[in-house]
């Protein structure tokens, strides 16, 4: 973002940066002991009429909560109507739930998080069903899916904007979380002229020997080392202090599929535009909704914004101008 105007228009302000660690642990948290079952317009508080669409998402306080209002208000406005948007506050019974659905007309249901989605499959599966605020699913090809794990064309469009001369890409990655996410990138890589060196590593010790022996053959002209999202080989407490104090010190650019690793060191990330998202999860339900629904399985994240470290970028001898700077949406440190 560039400087503070931007930040308060389109990137999480910085409560909700802080709280972003939050949300990624809060979604795929167990559900609570059982409390009443309850819907709720976001908007306006009341149950008005019948309405095809319903959005089930965990019950979090501000500031995270404002992450799933936010993509609601995106599918409200591309459906140009109201949903019925159900905090997930309580284990309930999905019997209880499908009756109350079926009283509103609700034909598809948007599932957000894994909460969401672990109520969703517990209904009647007739309802249509896009699932999104996860950010892979080891069984996506059962599902319409937009992970939040941001399309790898794009990351390297951003690389290569920033860093024309970089050759290759590192990557480490767990198969079992990242392995459609991977096809993707290799498809990516070779359309932008980029050698994509993919490693596997099945738990922290394998990842950790990897990543040390690809910067001790990285050679800092030409490559680059890209973070998924991945709990088994960006693993925020061991892995990433590692990666990122190897890449400042031999000058490897580094860039992520996390927002909060910007700020971290590393170069630059892309994050999701929330508000952009529910309109594509708006557009996804409309088309569960006719007679040639989408085709399941998962898709990368296309809503996003950018991140840039100006720190890091002046550290690996990047210019970093104005024009350069408005291409993003956040500016760490700000100028």
């Amino acid at each position: 973002m560039a400087g503070r105007r931007a930040i308060d228009k389109l990137a999480p302000p910085s409560p909700h940066r802080r709280a972003l660690l939050r949300l990624c642990a809060a979604l795929a948290a167990p559900l609570v002991p059982h409390a009443p079952l309850h819907a709720q317009t976001i908007f306006t508080g009341e149950l008005a009429a019948p309405r095809p669409v319903a959005v089930l998402f965990p019950d979090l306080p501000e500031p995270v909560r404002k992450v799933f209002t936010d993509i609601i208000g995106g599918i409200e406005e591309q459906l140009h109507q109201r949903v019925q948007a159900w905090p997930l506050a309580a284990a309930l019974d999905p019997a209880e739930l499908g009756a109350a659905l079926r009283r509103q007309g609700v034909r598809v249901i948007i599932a957000l998080g894994r909460q969401g989605l672990k109520v969703a499959e517990a209904l009647d599966p007739a309802l249509g069903l896009v699932v999104s605020g996860i950010s892979s699913l080891p069984d996506g090809d059962r599902h319409t899916a937009i992970c939040l794990s941001p399309d790898p064309a794009l990351l390297f469009t951003r690389l290569r904007s920033l860093a024309p001369g970089v050759r290759r890409v590192i990557v480490v990655y767990n198969p079992q979380h990242n392995d459609w996410l991977l096809r993707l990138a290799r498809e990516a890589a070779r359309l932008h002229g980029l050698e994509l060196a993919a490693l596997e590593a099945l738990d922290l010790g394998a990842a950790a020997r990897l990543y040390q022996s690809a910067f001790a053959a990285a050679d800092n002209r030409r490559d680059a080392l890209w973070l998924p999202t991945d709990p088994t080989t960006v693993d925020e407490t061991t892995i990433l202090p590692l990666v990122l104090r190897e890449a400042w010190n031999r000058a490897v650019p580094v860039f992520s599929s996390s927002f909060l690793h910007v700020r971290k060191g590393a170069l630059f990330a892309l994050y999701p535009n929330n508000t952009e998202l529910g309109r594509n999860l708006g557009n996804l339900a409309t088309a569960m909704m006719t007679a040639e629904p989408p085709p399941r399985g998962l898709l990368p994240l296309r809503e996003v914004y950018a991140a840039l470290n100006l720190r890091t970028a002046s550290h690996l001898g990047i210019a970093a101008g104005p024009a350069v700077q408005r291409s993003f949406q956040f500016l760490y440190p700000e100028p």
